[in-house]
């Protein structure tokens, strides 16, 4: 049976009260006091999904031009996550646009996918909009996954999800947003049976289930045997959860508005997964639509079936959800928290599940083996590096982790430069395709300088004597970050400005190490640490 909370006018307003406290605060996640605040991930963690399997959760969230691939996380909570995996290794099984040699795919690459558990397999399905649909499965959510199997070659849809009915029929349901005529978006909801063992479609079988303004962000669950199509759509407020549901999987269709949104303020929440736990509750794992600095986020709400339908968030006197920012936590833990990101010192034989490369990496230019205990970053010359504008979007091996949203956030790390080479720039950036900024050690002939680069400009040089340098950034809840240097690791002097972080190409920036030298294929950096710290 669905389980339906009903609210006492008094614990409304207190909730009601509290939420709007927590909005504007700068709390996020566990407060070890049996709460939580969203964001529960104050960082990049776009276009999720999750499932309950047991008494673990796992997500998905999609990476675009990032290596590895679709990035995979565990919870036992709902609130502390973990990254665990990838679900794609070699991003040129899908396009060789993803590679280092050819880096066209700002905003494109790996988009929006589904995660499901059956016959004791995980199964992700995904889209790329240049290259249509894939899938994996796996034993084990965190690996390996495997080899990715392409469902279906299409240009122009997106946010798939895979579907088993209790008769075993296999079903997929994706957005077709190509042009009409090249004048109209149209975003056609399609739905198509599968055929045994769920690699390819039966394309005869195609029947447009939904039609509206940006619909897309697409899930399908079987609860009390009603069929329920989970999507979003643009609406005047704008873009809001929304539900069909049905008795037969061809309908027709009945459809209800989950929740209500204010875009200043809880930025859309939207893509994302309905899970039930073992007590009968229910809650929605989701990301926030609208992009700021640190990306879309990602927060957990509460649901509260009404009438058969599970509505997000707090329920008002419409039957329509709203936004909480602060809750009790559904799963309480003796030990729940996890870090979501990592410090590394680079002493294992490969990288901690956190690093993404800036697209597939060129596996011959960095070593985790060739200096025991220091990831080795090789120099190469970025495409069309004979330009100026944005030339670390066009490096090559640019490792990173997702900046967070926090009140306090600082990244450390060590770099060895006794291997450096006339023509080398390598250190610590931020990073997206809208503003760039950096602080790194160049060489000119047998010159050393520390560099500050901010909007592709150079704005100090300082000469600097020595094989080793510790370098740090330090950014605030509002984005602003500041450089330091240090020449022993203990007394760090400001270098350059300040800086704003930015989103771009539907990302949050990044923290990364580069690495790159823009005369000839020659010098490397050993990276001795990476030491991230940030506030809970």
């Amino acid at each position: 049976m669905i389980k339906i909370k009903r609210v006492s006018i008094i614990i409304y307003f207190q909730l009601l009260s509290f939420n709007l406290f927590c909005q504007k605060s700068d709390k996020w996640g566990d407060q070890g006091d049996s709460t939580y605040c969203n964001p529960v991930l104050p960082a990049d963690y776009s276009d999720l999904d999750a499932i309950r399997v047991g008494e673990d959760f796992y997500a998905i969230s999609s990476t675009m031009q990032f290596s590895p691939g679709m990035a995979v996380l565990h919870s036992r909570d709902l609130v502390n996550w973990e990254i665990i995996g990838h679900v794609v290794n070699d991003l040129t099984s899908i396009s060789p646009e993803l590679n280092w040699d050819r880096m066209n795919c700002y905003g494109k690459g790996l988009w929006a996918g589904s995660i499901r558990y059956y016959n004791n397999k995980f199964w992700v399905y995904f889209g790329t909009p240049d290259d249509g649909f894939f899938m994996s499965t796996a034993t084990n959510a965190a690996g390996p996954w495997e080899p990715l199997h392409q469902v279906w070659k299409v240009t122009g849809w997106d946010d798939c999800c895979f579907f088993r009915d209790d008769d075993g029929q296999l079903y997929f349901i994706a957005t077709n947003f190509a042009p009409d005529n090249n004048t109209h978006i149209k975003y056609n909801i399609h739905l198509f049976k599968m055929n045994p063992g769920g690699k390819s479609l039966v394309l005869e079988s195609d029947t447009i289930i939904h039609q509206s303004e940006g619909s897309e962000a697409n899930k399908l669950y079987k609860i009390n045997g009603l069929y329920y199509h989970y999507f979003s759509e643009v609406k005047k407020e704008g873009r809001v959860m929304m539900m069909e549901r049905s008795q037969h999987i061809d309908g027709p269709w009945e459809i209800k508005q989950l929740n209500h949104v204010n875009k200043a303020e809880d930025k859309e929440p939207n893509q994302g997964g309905l899970i039930q736990l073992n007590n009968g509750d229910w809650w929605f794992f989701t990301h926030h639509g609208s992009g700021d600095w640190e990306g879309r986020a990602a927060s957990l709400l509460p649901v509260t079936w009404i009438d058969g339908w599970p509505i997000v968030g707090q329920p008002g006197t419409d039957t329509i959800g709203k936004m909480v920012w602060c809750h009790t936590k559904p799963i309480h833990l003796e030990k729940p928290f996890l870090k979501i990101h990592t410090s590394d010192d680079f002493n294992a034989t490969s990288l901690q599940p956190p690093w993404e490369w800036n697209y597939q990496p060129r596996m011959d230019k960095w070593s985790l083996t060739e200096r025991k205990g220091f990831l080795r970053l090789y120099a190469f010359k970025p495409l069309n590096h004979g330009t100026r504008n944005k030339i670390l979007q066009r490096a090559g091996n640019t490792i990173t982790q997702r900046s967070l949203r926090t009140k306090n956030n600082v990244v450390t790390v060590k770099l060895g430069l006794h291997g450096m080479y006339d023509g080398q720039y390598a250190g610590l950036t931020h990073f997206s395709t809208n503003s760039i900024s950096s602080a790194g050690i160049k060489q000119a002939g047998t010159i050393r300088y520390l560099v500050y680069n901010y909007k592709d400009r150079s704005h100090v040089k300082i000469k600097i004597e020595g094989d080793s340098i510790w370098l740090r950034s330090t950014w605030n809840i509002r984005g602003t970050n500041q450089y330091a240097y240090s020449l022993n690791g203990e007394t760090f002097l400001p270098f350059g400005g300040t800086s704003q972080l930015t989103w771009g190409s539907y990302r949050g920036d990044r923290i990364g190490l580069f690495n790159f030298n823009a005369i000839v294929d020659k010098g490397y950096i050993d990276v001795d640490y990476f030491d991230y710290n940030y506030s809970r």
